[in-house]
């Protein structure tokens, strides 16, 4: 007899080849032919800071001449933390035995070394190529004869009169903490699952944006070039429709028209899901800005309270995407999942990663890459306007 309980139930798994970054696993492969934004242009400084990304954990520094760095921690000589080294003009200094390396690597001085090192040369310090764009440093973790252009993105490009990019670290859009204890998939598919605004934030939230967010939207979903674009349409009470354009972009990009304000054209800004490690990740935000500090006001409340102001009690009430998503637990376990009608979004999205997957695998380059100027200047579609229901149709 069929009894209907949990007893016996197959053992979970979840899907490795699409959740877990490090290197030579297959997404971390895939993620490592992509630029991606390691820290604020402000972190990179005199003081050593400690990054991790992709699993990897790295030291970022800005030696005297104002060039970022971003090197493997142990030195090179005997193994002890760049962290506590001494950052020069032309480098950082190991805080044992004063080895210099640039923001490239090369060795430079071996002080304790008869003529400082006459072999010094020989000897290499791990490193990534940085580059700064939008207030971030951004690093390229791939293979070196796979390297892209870094891209240019045209909606943080062409400003408007008194706008200018402002950068934030603080992972608006998470709908909580800084760094989220969870696998960044499970945060980067909520961009193309639409269903779940009218009921976690229409509902359990709040509701958390604006009215016409809390209105089951009629959707459609498309590959593009660089990942999966959701357009919805919410029919209003005057007969207009709202129309809004989300996009998931290669390598991890939510590119997202802010929910809570009623403001219609083009993206105002693109965040960038970092996956730290297998479990945790944290988001980058650039955006369009009048005022410095606007960004921030671009986050999330749930019964009036921004998430760190909530108590247990209150996030138990009032869950958001954070709590939805950590719920699923740190690596959500895809065997035990029911896909319905409104999952195509994140089917779509799966098998698209699952192409570039295979398309790494192949030797070729994955979606979204560039090796000319022209290619890296990127055209995004999101947006959201009011339109009449006859060009809506």
């Amino acid at each position: 007899m069929d009894s209907g309980t949990a007893y016996g139930r197959p053992a979970p798994s979840y899907r490795a080849e699409l959740t877990l970054v490090g290197q030579g696993t297959p997404m971390g492969e895939l993620l490592r032919r992509y630029w991606h934004p390691v820290g604020l242009a402000a972190d990179a400084t005199a003081t050593p800071r400690k990054v991790r990304v992709l699993g990897e954990n790295l030291i970022l520094f800005r030696d005297g001449a104002g060039k970022a760095g971003l090197l493997y921690p142990r030195c090179a000589h005997r193994g002890t933390t760049l962290y506590y080294g001494k950052v020069e003009e032309r480098g950082i200094r190991c805080c044992y035995h004063g080895w210099l390396y640039d923001v490239e690597g090369h060795c430079l001085e071996q002080p304790c070394e008869e003529g400082g090192g006459p072999r010094r040369d020989k000897v290499r310090q791990p490193w990534y190529p940085v580059e700064e764009r939008y207030g971030l440093v951004f690093a390229y973790l791939g293979p070196a004869q796979k390297k892209p252009l870094l891209p240019r993105y045209e909606c943080l490009e062409e400003l408007a009169t008194g706008e200018f990019v402002e950068a934030d670290d603080s992972s608006i859009g998470s709908g909580g903490a800084q760094i989220v204890p969870c696998n960044w998939l499970q945060h980067w598919e909520n961009v193309v699952d639409p269903f779940h605004v009218p009921v976690l934030h229409g509902s359990f939230s709040g509701p958390q944006f604006v009215e016409q967010m809390g209105l089951v939207p009629k959707v459609s979903f498309e590959a593009t070039a660089r990942g999966v674009k959701v357009t919805s349409l919410r029919t209003l009470e005057d007969g207009r429709v709202h129309r809004r354009v989300t996009e998931a972009v290669c390598p991890t990009l939510r590119v997202v028209p802010n929910p809570r304000v009623a403001r219609y054209g083009r993206v105002e800004s693109i965040g960038w899901v970092l996956p730290i490690d297998d479990t945790h990740y944290r988001i980058y935000v650039a955006g369009r800005v009048l005022e410095k500090g606007e960004l921030g006001k671009y986050r999330s409340t749930m019964n009036g309270k921004l998430w760190r102001e909530l108590t247990e009690d209150e996030h138990q009430r009032f869950p958001g995407d954070y709590e939805a998503q950590t719920g699923q637990g740190e690596i959500t376990l895809h065997s035990e999942e029911h896909f319905a009608t409104s999952d195509k979004g994140v089917a779509f999205l799966r098998r698209f990663m699952e192409q570039q997957l295979k398309q790494v695998a192949g030797g070729g380059d994955p979606a979204g890459v560039a090796f000319s100027e022209q290619d890296a200047y990127v055209r995004l579609e999101a947006g959201q306007e009011l339109v009449d229901a006859a060009r809506a149709a």
